[in-house]
């Protein structure tokens, strides 16, 4: 009978298991088409002369600044200080930009014709072709690669958490 009461006695004292199980299933899929990008920088005019041993006699310059319209510029006219001495003489001019109120336009999901200044980038972004993704509800999945610019991720988690 003492060892009935010992064996029920240490039953008694054992504790329950508890234990939580949560599996998670999850898929997804993502199609980007890259945007077009058009930077543009206006550059302006710049004109500068210099030298040793001359002696200007008509000091070149920009021209004015007319919308639609470039600057121009006149060049310096110059002689020699010292005949049968050495000189030098250096003249620059950069004609800048253009001011212009024209604008790019975005056309079915590309620039038509953008408007370039003297700096500029562009970009001309994705076309979406036969960019594709499927899931079905067994979790199989389907991508088709889409035109230049384009990306397709599909993703499948399976998550198993025990406590």
């Amino acid at each position: 009978m003492k060892k009935a009461l010992i064996a029920f006695g240490m039953l008694l004292m054992a504790a329950p298991a508890h234990a939580d199980i949560t599996h998670k299933l999850s898929s997804s899929v993502q199609l980007t088409v890259d945007s077009p990008v058009v930077q543009t920088n206006r550059i302006g005019s710049t004109y500068s002369v210099s030298g040793n041993n001359i002696t200007p006699s008509t000091v070149g310059g920009l021209g004015s600044l007319t919308a639609g319209s470039a600057v121009g510029y006149t060049p310096t006219a110059y002689g020699l200080t010292t005949d049968g001495s050495a000189y030098t003489f250096t003249e620059s001019f950069i004609e800048g930009d253009v001011s212009t109120t024209a604008q790019t336009t975005l056309s079915t999901g590309q620039f038509a014709a953008p408007v370039l200044q003297g700096n500029s980038s562009t970009y001309s972004g994705g076309t979406a072709g036969a960019l594709a993704g499927t899931i079905d509800s067994a979790g199989t999945m389907a991508l088709t690669a889409g035109g230049a610019g384009t990306s397709a991720t599909g993703q499948f988690v399976s998550e198993l958490t025990i406590r």
